[in-house]
């Protein structure tokens, strides 16, 4: 070798040696120093970038750990190697227990036609199955609806659904969690239809307790326990709920035991108290049928002789009373018992059509008197007649009678001649025993009883209706 080359670290340029042996160390220092050099750089890449990432602890950088996702499909892999999802956890040596918590996304609408209400939930079950147990740096694995079908899960069900619907856009709405020490949690979202029994005697001022039940289909007491968490049950914001004619005021929750033939098993219940609110009715029902009923009341007013007016008001006003009868009963289930809107609809129509009985009977009697007074008044004339001068022509002479006012004192005979009925004739009973105890009504008066009568007997209909309903 005649000449060696050596690179000057310093200067980064190439130097000549001044004679061979002190180049020759010098080109073998300065090789050492670069290959030392590039391998702590390398190592350094690689320590970092593969084992270890920059965690902040207390403002100071440290270097921890990474958990790779292989660890991960290890960790799982192991788990379900000679796992079985047939069988439940601690088969053989005691219950699972379940512990349950819903959240409720939202209620409504009600049905009470179908006597159900649609409910949308959160449903969430914890349980421990020491065969999922696992030694990881990570104590929580996060888990997609792919694992549900791998381990065992209860087979809960609700009891007194008529139809229920999980999500499943744009993926099934299904969550699994898995810890270290084996617990499990798993939650799904529902929509359920479920049957709520409503009693309506006191519709449209009734309350409800709609329940929604689920327990075990297959498992018994002793194999399966269900327990409500600490809190158990949670609502959503209520101003986005569909309840429309009812108001949300409160529930509770409750854990009971059935007793089958299969079995004695754990049923857990929530129920959700609802109150109806009477806006709709109120002014879909319960005004107009007032009104009508105040409308009745002004034939009182009318001149019985305008038969056409009085007549026309009569039948208006009760056939408008039979229309709402009809349209406030189609918001109802077609139960046989007498709901309170019933009752207020029904008295509402007796009164109507006791106005227009009223001004029937009254006509009635009234147009029986004239003719009998026409015909006492042609008789009268009749024998009144007297000839002065015989002859083929006849001077006719009328006696004057005196009027008596028989309008402002009689009292009109309602059943002919029977002065033992409630009505009497006056001319014929002026006196006697049988008069005693007994009250007498003017026919011609009627109307003027009426318009005292029917507005306080209304009156106090109401006064009692809305006291035992609201307050009793």
């Amino acid at each position: 070798m005649s000449s060696v080359c050596t690179y000057n670290v310093e200067s980064g340029k190439n130097k000549e040696p001044t004679n061979k042996g002190e180049g020759v160390s010098k080109c073998f220092a300065g090789s050492i120093c670069v290959c030392v050099c590039v391998c702590v750089f390398d190592f350094h890449n690689v320590f970092s970038s593969t084992d270890y990432e920059d965690v902040p602890i207390n403002k100071t950088w440290v270097l921890s750990p990474k958990v790779y996702e292989s660890d991960v499909t290890l960790i799982l892999n192991k788990l379900l190697q000679g796992y079985d999802n047939k069988l439940r956890p601690d088969i053989g040596v005691r219950p699972t227990v379940i512990e349950t918590a819903v959240y409720v996304n939202s209620i409504g609408p009600v049905d009470p036609i179908n006597m159900e209400y649609t409910i949308d939930i959160f449903f969430a079950q914890t349980w421990y199955d020491s065969r999922l147990k696992f030694n990881s740096s990570m104590k929580l694995l996060m888990l997609n609806s792919n694992m549900v079908g791998k381990i065992w899960i209860p087979d809960t069900f609700f009891r007194n659904s008529r139809k229920s619907n999980a999500h499943w856009i744009t993926t099934p709405n299904r969550l699994l969690r898995l810890w270290s020490n084996g617990r499990v949690m798993y939650t799904l979202r529902l929509t359920i239809n479920a049957e709520c029994y409503l009693k309506l005697h006191n519709f449209p001022m009734d309350e409800h307790s709609c329940p929604l039940e689920f327990s075990s289909y297959g498992y018994p007491k002793n194999e399966i326990m269900y327990r409500w968490q600490r809190r158990a049950v949670e609502v959503a914001d209520q101003r986005y709920w569909r309840l429309y004619q009812f108001a949300f005021v409160g529930l509770r929750n409750t854990s009971d035991v059935a007793h089958t033939q299969s079995g004695e098993y754990v049923i857990m219940t929530i129920f959700f108290d609802l109150s109806r609110r009477m806006g709709y009715f109120t002014i879909q029902t319960y005004i107009p049928c007032s009104m009508i009923v105040v409308l009745s009341w002004v034939s009182f007013w009318i001149n019985k002789d305008a038969v056409p007016a009085r007549t026309s008001l009569g039948i208006t006003t009760v056939l408008t009373m039979t229309t709402l009868s009809t349209i406030s009963r189609k918001s109802l289930p077609k139960v046989s018992y007498i709901t309170a809107m019933d009752l207020f609809v029904s008295v509402c129509f007796i009164f109507t059509f006791a106005a227009l009985m009223e001004y029937g009977t009254l006509h009635y009697f009234t147009s029986n008197r004239q003719t009998k007074k026409s015909k006492a008044s042609n008789t009268q004339k009749a024998s009144s007649m007297v000839n002065i001068r015989p002859g083929p022509s006849l001077l006719q002479m009328n006696n004057i009678v005196p009027y008596h006012g028989e309008d402002d004192y009689a009292y009109e005979c309602l059943d002919g001649k029977d002065c033992a009925s409630f009505f009497c004739c006056f001319d014929d009973c002026r006196s006697g025993a049988w008069r005693e105890n007994r009250m007498h009504v003017r026919v011609s008066k009627i109307d003027s009883y009426s318009r005292i009568f029917f507005p306080t007997a209304f009156g106090l209909f109401n006064l009692v209706y809305w006291i035992g309903y609201l307050y009793l």
